[in-house]
Parts: C-alpha cells; sequence; structure tokens
C-alpha cells in the first residue's frame, strides 16, 4: 500500500504521525512511504533520516495527499486537508468528530474511510490508541496548572507543593480513567492535596489501592463536584465518554463560588470539554481568564512534547497501522478492534455516539460497508 504522512499543520503541533522507526517498519512490511518534507523537524527528526528508513521525501502536503492510499496523522484533518481527502482513501488518525460537525461534513464530503485512534478497542475493553496521549496529557495538565496558578500569569499565587508550614494546593481530579490517574500521580509527587472523584465504585476502590491513602476518593454526585469544586485551587477535568461530546459538570454559575485565582484544567477539549464555560485554546495562548477563573483548555496538549508523544503514539499505532496497510479496508472488516475505531465511511457516520453528538444519521457499518 502506498502511505503518506503529511507535516501537521495545527497551530504548534510538533508531533508526527510516523517517527523513522515506524516508517522502517511499514517498508519492511513491502509497503512504501512518501513524507512530507520535514514533517520530522518537530521530533528532530530531519528529511535524511527518512530517507534512510525507506521513505519517499515530497515537497507538499498536497503531493502527498494526491499520492497515497492511506494517510497517518495525528490531530484532526484541517479545512485545507480534508478537502484533499478523496474516495476509497483511508485516514488513520485523531478526529474527536463529536464536538466537531465541520470537519464531520468534511469527512462526509471526501468520501474517504475515516478510522479514529481514540475510539479503536483492544481485548481488555480499553482504548489503546488513545491511552498514551491520554497518559501524556493528564501529567502534562498538572505542570499547566502549576504554571497558571503563579500570580503574573493570573493564577492565586500558590506553589502546588505548599512548603514546610504552609498548605499545599488542593486539586480536584475530576475522572478516574488514565488521564485522571496520571494527574493525580504527578499532583501526588508534588505534594499536593489530591480529591478524585468518579461514577465507578469499582475504580474508586482501585485508585484507592493504587495511591495507597495518599489520594481521597469520592463517589461523583452534583454535591460532591460542588463541594470539592469550591475549595479547590486546581480542577482537571478527565471524564470521557468514548466518541461522545464530555458531559458538562461544571457550570459557569459555579464560577463564582470558586476560590479566585483558582485553575481549570479541561484534558476533555477535544470532545468538548466537561466544563460550560470551556472553549478550545492552544498552545500560543494557553489560558483566559472567565470570572475570576484562569482556563486553561489546550485541544493537543501532548503536542507540547512531541519527542515522547510522537514514538508513544507510534508505539502503540504501528499494528494497527500495518494491518490497515497490509489488508486495506478488510483489515476494519476482520478485525473487531479497527472495526470500532471506523467513523466515517463512504459518505456515512459510522459511529453512534458521533451521530448521536452531531444530530447526524447514523449507519451500522454492516449496512454502510453493504
Amino acid at each position: 500500500m502506498k502511505v503518506g504522512v503529511p507535516k501537521e499543520i495545527k497551530t504548534h503541533e510538533y508531533r508526527v504521525g510516523l517517527t523513522p522507526g515506524a516508517v522502517r517498519e511499514y517498508v519492511a512490511a513491502g509497503h512504501s512511504v512518501a513524507i512530507e518534507t520535514n514533517a520530522g523537524a518537530g521530533i528532530g527528526a530531519t528529511d535524511e533520516d527518512y530517507r534512510k528508513a525507506g521513505a519517499i521525501l515530497l515537497g507538499s502536503a498536497s503531493e502527498v495527499f494526491g499520492s497515497s492510499e492511506m494517510i497517518v496523522k495525528v490531530k484532526e484533518p484541517q479545512p485545507s486537508e480534508w478537502t484533499q481527502l478523496r474516495e476509497n482513501q483511508i485516514l488513520f488518525t485523531y478526529l474527536h468528530l463529536a464536538p466537531d460537525a465541520e470537519q464531520a461534513k468534511g469527512l462526509l464530503k471526501s468520501g474517504c474511510t475515516a478510522i479514529a485512534y481514540e475510539t479503536v478497542t483492544d481485548v481488555y475493553g480499553g482504548l489503546p490508541l488513545l491511552a498514551p496521549m491520554s497518559e501524556v496529557a493528564g501529567r502534562l495538565s498538572i505542570e499547566a496548572a502549576g504554571a497558571a496558578l503563579k500570580r503574573y500569569a493570573g493564577g492565586r499565587g500558590l506553589l502546588i507543593g505548599g512548603v514546610p508550614g504552609v498548605q499545599p494546593a488542593r486539586i480536584v481530579v475530576i475522572g478516574g480513567g488514565v488521564v485522571g490517574t496520571h494527574a493525580a500521580r504527578i499532583a501526588v509527587g508534588l505534594g499536593a492535596e489530591v480529591t478524585m472523584l468518579d461514577r465507578s465504585i469499582a475504580r474508586l476502590r482501585v485508585l484507592d489501592e493504587l495511591f495507597g491513602g495518599r489520594v481521597r476518593t469520592r463517589f461523583s454526585t452534583i454535591d460532591a463536584v460542588e463541594e470539592e469544586v469550591f475549595a479547590a485551587d486546581v480542577v482537571v477535568g478527565a471524564v470521557l465518554v468514548p466518541g461522545a461530546s464530555a458531559p458538562r459538570l461544571v457550570t459557569r454559575k459555579m464560577l463564582s463560588s470558586m476560590r479566585k485565582g483558582a485553575v481549570i484544567v479541561d484534558v476533555a477539549i477535544d470532545q468538548g470539554g466537561c466544563f460550560e464555560t470551556s472553549r478550545p485554546t492552544t498552545h500560543a495562548e494557553p489560558t483566559y481568564e472567565l470570572d475570576g477563573i484562569i482556563h486553561y483548555c489546550v485541544a493537543n496538549m501532548p503536542g507540547a512534547v512531541p519527542l515522547t508523544s510522537s514514538h508513544a503514539l507510534n508505539n502503540a499505532t504501528l499494528p494497527f497501522g500495518l494491518a490497515l496497510a497490509n489488508k486495506g479496508f478488510t483489515a476494519v472488516l476482520e478485525n473487531q478492534h479497527l472495526r470500532a475505531g471506523l467513523n466515517v465511511y463512504r459518505g456515512r457516520l459510522t459511529y453512534k455516539a458521533v451521530a448521536e453528538s452531531l444530530g447526524l444519521p447514523y449507519s451500522p457499518i454492516d449496512q454502510a460497508a453493504a
């Protein structure tokens, strides 16, 4: 198969769809890989590194899109990219379609087959291609909170871990999944006072044992969320409903009862955000203040550490990408985990949660591919 990797064009996005090591694996499996010039610059991978791995270097994204049967990216395609997609072409990347009707309609119009990293599953019921970036984002969320808490950034002027004799920051993590667990790990390591909320009692038991009592756990109710958010210095939104828009758990009205200069970090912003007042920001302008509360809502947080993120992502995506390159769309029909990743197929939405979030018709894959 002819596989293409364009350079990422989202603001301050430095990751790359395939590392040189991954390219070598595709070439060894008998596929050709076309890389846009300087696509790997953000991770320090030169064009020469890609040539040595067996890639073909092309001078523009249009050449990559025009010559490839499968496009491998990191972030969702931008308008200038989805207009270059075509029927019978496979797109393999993060999509996050539920809050993005414009992108969804663009992909539907293109006629392409779009497989979303974030909804591919594994035998354990997990999301193996979302997990590595969730790990990165969870850890980065505490770094981001620490920066936003500084007085010159508009925050409370608080050190996350405090010092002997001075209270540390109180950090509340809403959601006990991969993002929340890694956020809590870093927060605890820095010496913060951490509370985690989740709707699963079984998960709360796991977290209680994992952290050995160093983290307070609470079942997530409206009362519990309000109590914790009002007393928090930092609130990390780490709620995920696979493929669907994130539930809005903190309303604008609640901001008036929060501590002035407190920080909200919405890691769920890719799926629309779990705070009513969230709107996507970029690494160029990561925060904004609303009602005295600092909001950090960067939609591509792992892009800030592209070297770590690209390798972690490629480690996870490689087996699935090779399966697609080896068998094309047949791999989706044969592999239930890739099938779970299928969001768009030849002008139809094939992921129910996305269709419901957007209010568009849903076509089960068995019907769409008939």
